[in-house]
């Protein structure tokens, strides 16, 4: 069964930015779901339509089996939602939070202060309780938030890039709390987020998300698996303008060495047999003129993934969508 389906979701915002094109995957019940990509590809308006914040222009979603245009009432009574901008009342206390929050679902006398207790444990809070929520670190007052969204104990849980923002640490400690709501809450989790890594460690399956459509969608896994060989990945220090096509021709003559790609000043290729490819993939392109600065060979990655679906790599596809934004 799944908890999610969204079917061709089509969205243009004024302007004619648009910002889903026949976006469509499902999520079956109980797994952590990652939608992957650089923002502005889309995620966050296909949550907003999922939640029931926005509707599409076209397309057809269901969430916990319930269409979310004419159940809209039930369909919120059924998720929880931790967005990008915390939610919680900053000048009220985390207990507070946690009350009223309870209070807006139905939850009343003992059964409110048993599930407020519960949440502030789980999510490493009850010390803190006290203390307005203004005086938390970022990293707890993202754990509060996520406490928030599971108040009313919802089927389906939406993460919304819930680490944005934080440091390293509390970003590690943050996704042990949500590999422990996985692990032992019975509900579905869809998780935004435009951190390879994240995805790589959180998602049982994962869709990549790229100009509003999804390009491929599997395990993390699956998709790495694909990717036979090696990355082989070389900085040049000559200038790109003038490198780049005498990079490709270059490499493009070596045996067994193929899906060329130039950013910058770095060549990324794939190699059945990577350390064997370096000393040749070398000699050709300083028989060619240019200077390597460095190389290296690593086991296929997400961001490899991303480049081979989209034809650049992650960090260049978050630029792009930068320079679009200004």
């Amino acid at each position: 069964m799944n908890a999610i389906e969204a079917s061709s979701l089509s969205k243009t915002y004024k302007g004619g930015v648009r910002a889903l094109d026949g976006l469509s995957f499902a999520v079956g019940a109980g797994t952590i779901f990652g939608l992957l990509g650089p923002n502005g590809a889309g995620k966050s308006t296909a949550v907003k339509i999922l939640t029931t914040l926005s509707r599409a222009d076209s397309g057809e979603a269901r969430v916990a089996g319930l269409d979310v245009v004419r159940d809209a009432e039930r369909v919120r009574r059924s998720i929880g939602v931790v967005a990008q901008k915390p939610g919680l009342d900053p000048d009220a206390t985390g207990r507070e939070n946690l009350e009223l929050q309870a209070e807006l679902y139905g939850l009343v006398g003992t059964a409110r202060r048993a599930r407020v207790d519960q949440l502030l444990e789980r999510l490493g809070l009850a010390e803190a309780a006290g203390r307005l929520a203004k005086t938390y670190s970022g990293g707890m007052q993202r754990r509060l938030d996520v406490a928030l969204g599971l108040v009313h104990r919802p089927q389906v849980l939406f993460l919304d890039e819930p680490t944005t923002g934080l440091d390293p640490e509390a970003r590690a400690e943050l996704w042990r709390e949500i590999e422990r709501l996985a692990r032992d809450e019975e509900m579905t989790i869809l998780l935004t987020t435009h951190y390879l890594e994240e995805a790589d460690r959180l998602a049982a399956e994962l869709a990549i998300v790229d100009n509003g459509r999804i390009v491929t969608q599997g395990t993390p896994d699956d998709l790495k698996s694909d990717l036979r060989g090696d990355t082989v990945q070389v900085e040049l220090v000559e200038s790109p303008n003038r490198d780049a096509v005498h990079a490709v021709r270059a490499i493009s003559q070596v045996a067994g060495v193929g899906e060329l790609a130039f950013e910058g000043r770095v060549l990324r290729a794939r190699a059945a047999n990577g350390a064997a490819a370096i000393p040749s993939v070398i000699t050709a392109l300083e028989r060619s003129g240019l200077t390597v600065a460095s190389a290296t060979i690593a086991r296929p990655s997400l961001d490899d993934v991303y480049l081979r679906h989209t034809g650049r790599s992650f960090e260049r596809a978050e630029t792009d969508m930068k320079e679009v934004a200004a």
